[in-house]
C-alpha cells in the first residue's frame, strides 16, 4: 500500500490532473477532503496544522445515499458479491443478482413496466430511453415520429440526447444549443404541489401537444419535482393530464425518476402521487443507495414487443458494465433495507424538520421563496448564490451543502435525526445570509 498522502499533497495534485464537475480546469475553488464517510456524516480532512472534522451530510451525495454511508448491510451485501464475482459481461450471460433487481423493480414501479435495461449512469438511462422510443415508432412503420416534447426548467442529464431535453434557455447546456437536435418546449408547468390544475397551462399542454403529434416520439418530464433545472415542484395532476394526451394522440409518455424514486418526494415514485403508468421510465440515483454508479430504463410490453417485431429486432444499445454483477446485489440489498423500514415516517420526519428549521427565512431579505417536500428542502433567493461564501457558511455550522445558481437546498439521508437536521437547517439559513 503505497503511503496516504497529505492534505498539502493531495490538494496539490487535485489542482494540476483531477478535473471537477462543472468546474475549470485548473479549479478556481479548492475541494474539500473527505478522509471517510459513516452515517449522516462526512469525516474531513483539516488543513495543515488543523484536526480532522465532521460535517453532516445535507445532500446524499447527490441525492442518491438515502441510507448514509457505511452502512452494514449495504457493506455486507457488497462484500459477499465480491467473493463470488464483482463483475461479468451481461452479452450472453445473466446471473442472479441482476435478474432479481429487474423482477423487484418490475413489483415495485407502476403496473405495467414490465422490462427492465440496466445501465450505468442516470444520463444513459435517459439515452436508453429516447433510443427506445425513436426505434418504437421506426419499427411500427412510423420514422416520422423522432422529436420530444418537454416542459421548460426541466433537467435530464449531460450526455447527448438528454442534454437536447434540460431547458435551452439559461441552463448550463445552452453552450450546444446550435448543435444539440431541437426538440419542442411547452412552458414551465405552474409552481405548486398543492395547486391543482390551472386549465390555461392544461390547454397550453393539449395545444402544443397536438400541434406536434405528427412527429413526436414521446413526451419526457421529470414528474413533480424538476431538479437540477431549479427545484421547482408542481402539481401531480399535470402528470394525469400529460397521459391523457399522450394516449389521445399516440405519443409515448417518459418520467425521468433519477432524482425523485425511491421515496424522495415522499411516495415510493413520484409517478404514484398521480396514479399513472407512462410507456417508460427512468431510474437512478438512489437505486444502490449511494453505494456505486447504476441506473435502469423500464418500458411496457407495448413499448418491448414494439422493438423487437421491427426491421431491426434488437435494441442496440449494451453498456460495458451493464447489469454489474456488484452494483445489482447492493441495490437488491438497498431496496431490501427501504422497505423493511418506515421509509415514510423517515421521509415525513425529515421533511417536517426542514420545514420548521427553513420557516424562519420565509421572507427574509433576499429570499424569494421557500419550500419543502419529502425529503427536499429549497431556498430560493432573488440573486446568483455566491456558492464559495454560501458553502463556508455552511460548513461553519457543521453540514455539507452545494448551492447553484440561486438556490440554496438540501436533500438529507431519509435516516438523518432531529440534530443534525437542525444543523442543516442552520447551514441553509447560513448560506442564505451570506451567500
Amino acid at each position: 500500500m503505497p503511503e496516504p498522502l497529505g492534505t498539502e499533497a493531495l490538494l496539490a495534485l487535485d489542482r494540476q490532473h483531477v478535473w471537477h464537475p462543472y468546474g475549470p480546469m485548473p479549479g478556481r475553488q479548492e475541494p474539500l477532503v473527505v478522509e471517510s464517510a459513516s452515517g449522516v456524516r462526512l469525516r474531513m480532512a483539516g488543513g495543515p496544522g488543523e484536526e480532522p472534522y465532521e460535517l453532516v451530510d445535507g445532500m446524499s451525495s447527490w441525492w442518491s445515499a438515502v441510507h448514509g454511508y457505511n452502512h452494514p448491510v449495504l457493506n455486507q451485501a457488497a462484500q459477499e458479491q465480491l467473493g463470488r464475482m464483482s463483475h461479468v459481461m451481461f452479452g450472453g450471460l445473466t446471473h442472479e443478482p441482476a435478474v432479481r433487481l429487474a423482477a423487484r423493480l418490475v413489483e415495485l414501479t407502476p403496473d405495467g413496466l414490465e422490462h427492465v435495461f440496466l445501465a450505468d449512469s442516470g444520463s444513459v438511462s435517459v439515452e436508453v430511453a429516447v433510443k427506445m422510443c425513436l426505434q418504437y415508432w421506426r419499427s411500427v412503420g412510423r420514422p416520422e415520429k423522432r422529436r420530444l416534447m418537454t416542459w421548460r426548467g426541466g433537467y435530464h442529464g449531460d450526455t447527448w440526447q438528454p442534454m437536447a431535453v434540460c431547458d435551452p434557455d439559461g441552463g448550463m447546456h445552452e453552450l450546444w444549443s446550435g448543435a444539440l437536435p431541437r426538440h419542442v418546449f411547452a412552458d414551465a408547468p405552474p409552481d405548486g404541489f398543492d395547486a391543482g390544475t390551472d386549465a390555461a397551462y392544461a390547454a397550453h399542454l393539449e395545444e402544443t401537444l397536438a400541434r406536434h403529434a405528427h412527429e413526436l416520439a414521446a413526451v419526457i418530464v421529470e414528474p413533480v419535482v424538476q431538479g437540477a433545472g431549479g427545484m421547482r415542484f408542481h402539481s401531480p395532476e399535470y402528470l394525469r393530464v400529460l397521459r391523457d394526451l399522450c394516449d389521445a394522440h399516440d405519443v409515448l409518455l417518459v418520467l425521468d425518476e433519477i432524482a425523485t424514486g425511491f421515496g424522495r418526494t415522499g411516495a415510493l415514485f413520484a409517478a404514484d402521487h398521480a396514479g399513472i403508468t407512462p410507456d417508460v421510465m427512468c431510474l437512478g440515483k438512489a437505486l444502490t443507495g449511494g453505494y456505486m454508479t447504476l441506473a435502469a430504463t423500464l418500458c411496457t410490453s407495448r413499448v418491448a414487443d414494439g422493438i423487437s417485431s421491427g426491421e431491426v429486432p434488437v435494441l442496440a444499445h449494451g453498456p460495458t458494465f451493464m447489469g454489474n454483477p456488484l452494483a445489482c446485489a447492493v441495490a437488491n440489498a438497498s431496496l431490501d433495507l427501504l422497505l423493511s423500514r418506515d421509509w415514510r415516517t423517515e421521509v415525513k420526519t425529515v421533511g417536517a424538520g426542514l420545514s420548521e428549521g427553513l420557516a424562519p427565512l420565509a421572507g427574509a431579505p433576499g429570499v424569494r421563496d421557500v419550500r419543502v417536500l419529502g425529503a427536499i428542502g429549497v431556498v430560493e433567493l432573488d440573486h446568483e448564490v455566491d456558492v464559495v461564501a454560501a458553502t463556508r457558511a455552511a460548513v461553519r455550522e457543521g453540514a455539507w451543502l452545494r448551492p447553484f445558481r440561486n438556490l440554496i437546498y438540501t436533500m438529507p439521508p431519509y435516516i438523518t435525526g432531529e440534530d443534525d437536521l437542525a444543523r442543516i437547517c442552520a447551514a441553509v439559513r447560513a448560506a442564505a445570509r451570506e451567500g
